[in-house]
C-alpha cells in the first residue's frame, strides 16, 4: 500500500476547493478552505509524469503573464487582419449611408421645411378696374407681371390634358416626385450638365417659391415640400396652381395670360391643337415662341399630341385631324395697363376707397381682383370733352376738376381731377367755395324754427359793419335796402347771407353743411365768413351734398366702387342697393332747390333744353387783392344729377382768362356745367323737381331782383334785366337808343359774387365796383365795356 493510504498509518496530502466550505474528509470531519497561496508540503516525491505536469502547467502561467503586458516583457506578436474584411465593412457602411441617409435627411427636411402657407404662396397677378359697363378702365400688373388666375373648371380638359402629357405623364400617379429625374439631375449637377425631370408638382413649388438655381439643394428641398404638398392637396388642387403660376413667355404668366397673348382669347375658348401648341413651349417659351422659332414650336407641338394619344386621351384619328394653328398672333395685344391722364384719378380714388372696405393693395396685386367702379364711361368722356372745349386757348396755369354724383345713389358718374394723373388730384384738393356755400347758411336758418323763409326781407345794402369790426360788401357794390332771401341767393347778396349767419349761429351752418355731406372730417370754422365759404373743402364734397337738395335731403354717402370679384370668383365687396339717410327734412331741402332756382339763368348759364335745375356760382378773392381772384366755382344739379366744377391754380396765384379779366364762378367755371350738363343729360327724361311748399314767409315778386314790370325775370340780358350775372352778351356798344351797354357787366367781370378773401378795411370787401353800373345813355359804354367775354373772355361758348 503506498505511503498515506487509508489504513497504513500515513496522512495523504489535503485538498481544498478554492471557495466554498471545507470538503468532508472521511468520518465527517471537515477540512480548513484552501489557499491558492499555499502550496501544500509534499511528503513523497513527485513521480517524473506527475512533475513534468506540474512544470507544463507552470510554464503556461508564465506565459499568460508575460502576453498579457507584463512590465519588460515582449509582447506577443498580433494576429494578422484580413484586408477583404476591412472592405466588406467600408461597403456595409457606405449601404448603410445610402439607405439611412436619404431617410434621415427627408425626415430631417420633412420638420424644418414649412408649406408655404396660401398667403406666402400668394402670387402677383393682374387687377382690372373697368367703369360701370365692365370696358377696362385700368389694369394693375403689380412688378410688370401680367398674370390672371382662373379655376381649374374655367379650363379646358384637353388643355389640362395636353399639359399633363408634356411635361409630367405620371403626375396623377407619382407621389409628388419622379426618382429617374432626380437621379438624372444629380448625374447632370455632378458631370456640368444642366436639367433634370421635375415634376408638375416640383416645378410649383420652384415657381411658387421663387427657388429656382440649379443646385442639388434646391431639388432636396423640392422632393420633400412636393411630397408634404401631396399629402395635403389634391392634384387637381395641384395642377390648378401650376397652371396659374408658370411662365408662358410674351410675358403671360398662367394659362390664361397665355391664352391672351397667343391667340386673344380666354383660355375657355382653347381648341386641343391650340392647347397643345402652348403645352409644348412650356420648358423653354422664349425659345419655342412660333412667332421666334415656328419649326421648334411645330415640334413641340407634335410631342404634345403624341404624349396625348400614349396616355389615352385623343383617339388616333383624332391625332390625324390635327393641324398646327395658324391664328397665333404675331405679338401679344394690348392690355391696357396704367392710363396716365384723368382715369388714373379714378383708379387712385377707388384704391382709396378700397382701404375703407379692408380690401388691401396686397390683396388687389395678388388675387386677381376685378373692380368695377360707377363712373360712367360716357359721361366721363363727356366731362374731358367740356372741360377742353372750354379751356381751350386759356393760360396754363389753370386747373380744373369736375365731379358728377348720382343723388339718387351717391355713385359718382364722372371724376376728372385733372388731365396730368400722375399730378395732383384737383377733384379731392380742399380749395375755398365761395359763395358757392350759402345754400348751407339757408339751411341753417330754415331750421331755426325763426320763421325764416325765401320771402323773408333782409337789408342789402353795402357796405355793411358787423360785430368784432367787419366789414362786408356786396359784389360790384350791389344795395338793396330790402331784399327777400330768394333774391338774395340769386344775386348772391354777401350781406344778406352773412347776417343770416351771424343770427342762427354760425356752429348750425357748419352744421347744416355736415348733415348735407360735407364730410365730418373736413373742418368748418364757425365764424363769420363761413357765409361766404372761407373754408376749404373738395369738389367733391360740393357734388355730394348738393345731390343730398336734389333728393330733397336724403343723403347718399358718395361711393366710386361698386364691387369687387377676385379671380377664383369670390365677391369681395357689393355695394348693392345701399338706402339713404334722411339728413335734412324734405321741406327744407326742397326750399334751398328753390331759392338757386333762377341762378342759371340769371348766370346765363341755364341748360339748353330748359329743364328745372338748381345751381350756384362761387368766387374767392384774392387776399390783398380788390380785384383779384384765385378760385372760381359752379355747382349744380337736376333731380338725376349732381355736378360741381371748380377752375383755379396750383399757386392760388390770380387766376384771368384768355383777356385778362379776372375769372368768376359763372364764366369758365359754369361754361364747363353747362356744357357737360347739357351733355350728360341729353336724351335723357326732362325730370321735375318735387311739389314746392314753402317755409316760413313765402317767395313773393321782388322789384330788387326784378324791377321789369311783367314781373317775369328775362334770361336773354333785355332792358329791365338788372342781374349782376348778365355778361352783355349782344349787347355790347348800342346806337344810342338806351340799349347799347350791358347796364352793369359789359365788360364780362362782374359776377354774383367776390366774396372769399380779405378786402380792404374788412371782411370779403371786393365789389368790382368800378367795373359795374355802366351808364345806358345810348352812345356811352360801360368803363371797361370792351371786355365783355361771354363769360370765358373767348366767345367760344
Amino acid at each position: 500500500m503506498p505511503p498515506g493510504a487509508p489504513g497504513n498509518g500515513r496522512v495523504p496530502p489535503q485538498r481544498y476547493r478554492a471557495d466554498g466550505p471545507p470538503v468532508t474528509q472521511q468520518g465527517g470531519a471537515q477540512r480548513p478552505p484552501y489557499s491558492s497561496g499555499d502550496m501544500p508540503l509534499l511528503t513523497h516525491d513527485e513521480t517524473g509524469a506527475t512533475s513534468v505536469a506540474r512544470e507544463g502547467a507552470l510554464a503556461v502561467a508564465e506565459r499568460t503573464e508575460v502576453v498579457s503586458g507584463a512590465p519588460g516583457m515582449p509582447q506577443k506578436p498580433a494576429r494578422k487582419s484580413n484586408p477583404w474584411q476591412r472592405v466588406r465593412r467600408i461597403l456595409y457602411v457606405l449601404l448603410g449611408l445610402a439607405v439611412i441617409g436619404p431617410l434621415l435627411a427627408f425626415v430631417i427636411g420633412w420638420m424644418i421645411f414649412p408649406v408655404p402657407s396660401s398667403d406666402e404662396a400668394a402670387l402677383t397677378q393682374v387687377a382690372t378696374f373697368t367703369f360701370a359697363d365692365d370696358q377696362p378702365l385700368a389694369t394693375v400688373r403689380p412688378e410688370n407681371v401680367n398674370r390672371v388666375k382662373v379655376t381649374l373648371d374655367k379650363v379646358p380638359l384637353q388643355t389640362r390634358q395636353a399639359v399633363v402629357a408634356t411635361e409630367d405623364n405620371t403626375f396623377y400617379s407619382n407621389p409628388g416626385f419622379d426618382i429617374t429625374g432626380i437621379l438624372r439631375a444629380v448625374y447632370n449637377q455632378v458631370t456640368g450638365g444642366i436639367g433634370g425631370g421635375s415634376t408638375i408638382t416640383q416645378q410649383y413649388i420652384k415657381v411658387s417659391s421663387g427657388h429656382d438655381e440649379n443646385s442639388l439643394w434646391r431639388k432636396y428641398k423640392e422632393v420633400v415640400l412636393a411630397v408634404k404638398i401631396s399629402r395635403e392637396q389634391t392634384k387637381d388642387q395641384i395642377l390648378e396652381n401650376y397652371l396659374n403660376t408658370i411662365y408662358l413667355g410674351r410675358g403671360a404668366y398662367g394659362i390664361q395670360a397665355a391664352a391672351k397673348a397667343y391667340f386673344n382669347k380666354d383660355v375657355g375658348q382653347l381648341t386641343v391643337s391650340e392647347s397643345a401648341m402652348i403645352a409644348g413651349i412650356i420648358q423653354s417659351p422664349s425659345n419655342w415662341d412660333p412667332a421666334k422659332n415656328l419649326d421648334n414650336s411645330k415640334s413641340r407641338w407634335t410631342v404634345a399630341l403624341d404624349r396625348m394619344v400614349e396616355n389615352g386621351w385623343l383617339s388616333p384619328a383624332e391625332r390625324a385631324q390635327q393641324t398646327f394653328p395658324t391664328n397665333w398672333l404675331p405679338e401679344p395685344p394690348s392690355s391696357g395697363g396704367m392710363p396716365s391722364d384723368d382715369r388714373y384719378h379714378i383708379y387712385e380714388k377707388a384704391v382709396q376707397e378700397l382701404a375703407t372696405k379692408g380690401i388691401t393693395q396686397d390683396q388687389i396685386d395678388t388675387e386677381g381682383l376685378t373692380i368695377t367702379t360707377t363712373v360712367q364711361q360716357q359721361r366721363q368722356a363727356q366731362a374731358v370733352d367740356a372741360i377742353k372745349k372750354v379751356m381751350r386757348g386759356q393760360p396754363d396755369n389753370l386747373r380744373t376738376a369736375l365731379v358728377s354724383v348720382d343723388p339718387k345713389t351717391g355713385a359718382i358718374l364722372a371724376y376728372y381731377g385733372g388731365a396730368n394723373g400722375l399730378g395732383l388730384d384737383y377733384a379731392n384738393a380742399l380749395r375755398q367755395p365761395g359763395s358757392s356755400f350759402k345754400p348751407f347758411v339757408l339751411a341753417a336758418a330754415l331750421q331755426s324754427n325763426e320763421g325764416i323763409g325765401l320771402g323773408s326781407l333782409y337789408d342789402g345794402s353795402s357796405p355793411q359793419q358787423f360785430e368784432g369790426g367787419v366789414t362786408v360788401s356786396n359784389s360790384e357794390g350791389f344795395n338793396c335796402d330790402s331784399c327777400s332771401v330768394q333774391t338774395a341767393m340769386t344775386k348772391s347778396i354777401n350781406t344778406i347771407f352773412y347776417r343770416m349767419a351771424v343770427d342762427v349761429g354760425t356752429q348750425r351752418v357748419a352744421d347744416a353743411a355736415h348733415q348735407a355731406g360735407i364730410p365730418s372730417d373736413v373742418e368748418l370754422a364757425a365764424r363769420g365768413g363761413i357765409a361766404l365759404g372761407d373754408s376749404e373743402v373738395h369738389p367733391i364734397d360740393m357734388a355730394s351734398a348738393f345731390a343730398t337738395f336734389a333728393a330733397d335731403g336724403e343723403r347718399h354717402e358718395p361711393y366710386i366702387v361698386s364691387k369687387v370679384v377676385a379671380a377664383d370668383g369670390r365677391v369681395l365687396f357689393d355695394r348693392g342697393e345701399a338706402a339713404g339717410e334722411q339728413a335734412i327734412p324734405q321741406q327744407v331741402a326742397r326750399n334751398v332747390t328753390e331759392s338757386m332756382i333762377d341762378v342759371a339763368s340769371s348766370s346765363r348759364i341755364a341748360l339748353s333744353d330748359g329743364r328745372p335745375v338748381a345751381s350756384k356760382t362761387g368766387t374767392v378773392q384774392l387776399p390783398g387783392s380788390k380785384n383779384q381772384n384765385k378760385d372760381a366755382w359752379t355747382v349744380g344739379y337736376t333731380p338725376s344729377i349732381s355736378t360741381a366744377v371748380w377752375v383755379g391754380s396750383d399757386l392760388s396765384d390770380p387766376i384771368k382768362n384768355s383777356a385778362g379779366s379776372p375769372i368768376f364762378g359763372r364764366m369758365l367755371p359754369g361754361s364747363i356745367w353747362q356744357e357737360f350738363m347739357n351733355s350728360a343729360l341729353r336724351g335723357t327724361p326732362k325730370e321735375q323737381f318735387s311739389k314746392f311748399v314753402p317755409m316760413g314767409v313765402p317767395p313773393a315778386a321782388d322789384p330788387a331782383l326784378n324791377p321789369n314790370p311783367s314781373g317775369s325775370l328775362s334770361p336773354s340780358g333785355t332792358p329791365g334785366d338788372d342781374s349782376d350775372e348778365n355778361d352783355g352778351r349782344g349787347r355790347g356798344n348800342g346806337n344810342g337808343n338806351g340799349r347799347g351797354n350791358s347796364d352793369d357787366d359789359s365788360n364780362g367781370n362782374s359776377d354774383d359774387e367776390s366774396d372769399s378773401g380779405f378786402g380792404d378795411g374788412g371782411l370779403f370787401g371786393s365789389d368790382d365796383g368800378n367795373n359795374s353800373n355802366s351808364n345806358d345813355n345810348g352812345g356811352g359804354s360801360s368803363d371797361d365795356g370792351g371786355n365783355s367775354d361771354n363769360r370765358n373772355g373767348n366767345n367760344d361758348r
